[in-house]
């Protein structure tokens, strides 16, 4: 079991918030709430440090991590200066759950980076994680706080339960407010790209960029990205150790025509769905895991990752996971879905 700190997450005690800035300035990697996900955080200016953070993750060496910060001087200590369009589109979205992909700059080590010329970064919009990264006065490298491939965690006990006691410290805000990864964008080409789908959605990011994002196949959760870029494009990620069967284009009678053949085929099943589709429960008789009304994507959102972690301690076979459309985070949403199915994917006609 590894310390564990208690922390109001709007008005952190900035005592607690030193110890853990304290550890990460000896080198030690702390797990710490964001707005989206928990962090397991380190010195991202410590090589020695950021390797900790892969091992005790499992995560693959070439998979880059985000580097937080908490003000436009940090970027530039990290990122080559962009020009002023760039930064007006910044200190629009920041702080929130937006994450750029910028050239970096030599401070930044490979290992952190990943090998590659060019950093993520972003600025978060949570007090706790603000607050420690003042406290420290350097960036933080932070993946999501858990086992590489597993669903990210939205409480301090998700960190735990996958970290045990390898972090040497938790600070626990309560759940976090967006439950999915920020959104990432890549401006280092000429046309601005959409990495991985978060809280900010590409219609609302297009207004304010003035262009065209584009979206690659990779970005809605088709495939993977040929290099891993940036957190999310590349390897199975967001997934429970049990199988998961993805529909799309969901309909009441297709819901229960595959329950149904799959009931038939001697398999135990649950499903992982929204309010409008419980009385699936009670006319199949099966276990039924609800994200949240279908009237709410953020109240979807915010489930997500604890509906996947529940799906491992269902008495079932394999779980059925109902999609939803990709408008506003629904695009996020079935990203995420569509990377913990593992590509398993029927779509209902």
């Amino acid at each position: 079991m590894p310390r564990v700190i208690r922390v109001d997450p709007i008005n952190p005690d900035r005592e607690k918030l030193r110890i853990a800035a304290d550890i990460l300035k000896r080198g030690g990697i702390v797990a710490f709430p964001t707005e989206t996900v928990y962090g397991l955080g380190a010195d991202a200016l410590n090589p020695e440090a950021v390797k900790r953070v892969f091992q005790t993750k499992g995560r693959p060496p070439d998979n880059p991590i985000i580097v937080h910060i908490n003000s436009f001087d940090m970027l530039y200590q990290v990122a080559e200066s962009s020009g002023e369009d760039i930064e007006r589109i910044l200190r629009i979205l920041w702080p929130g759950p937006f994450t750029v992909i910028l050239r970096k700059k030599a401070i930044v080590p490979s290992v952190t980076t990943a090998g590659l010329p060019h950093v993520a970064v972003r600025m978060p919009a949570h007090p706790v994680a603000l607050g420690i990264i003042e406290e420290l006065r350097r960036p933080i490298a932070a993946p999501s706080a858990n086992k590489s491939g597993r669903p990210s965690p939205t409480v301090a006990e998700h960190v735990i339960e996958d970290l045990g006691d390898s972090v040497d410290l938790v600070v626990d805000g309560g759940e976090t407010f967006f439950g999915v990864e920020s959104t990432i964008i890549d401006l280092t080409g000429e046309s601005p790209t959409l990495v991985r789908p978060g809280p900010i959605d590409p219609e609302y990011l297009e207004n304010i960029i003035g262009k065209k994002i584009l979206i690659p196949p990779f970005a809605r959760g088709f495939g993977e990205a040929e290099k891993a870029i940036a957190p999310g494009t590349k390897y199975r990620h967001y997934a429970p150790d049990k199988q998961l069967l993805l529909i799309e284009n969901i309909n009441n009678s297709c819901i229960e025509r595959i329950a149904k053949d799959l009931i038939n085929r001697g398999l135990k099943i649950c499903v992982v769905g929204y309010r409008e589709f419980l009385y699936i429960r009670e006319t199949l008789g099966i276990e039924y895991i609800s994200m949240g009304s279908l009237n709410n994507k953020y109240e979807i959102a915010r489930n997500l990752y604890k509906a996947l972690r529940s799906v491992d301690r269902a008495q079932a076979d394999l779980c059925i996971v109902l999609g939803v459309d990709e408008r506003g985070i629904g695009l996020a949403i079935m990203n995420r879905l569509r990377k913990a199915s593992g590509g398993n994917i029927i779509r209902c006609q």
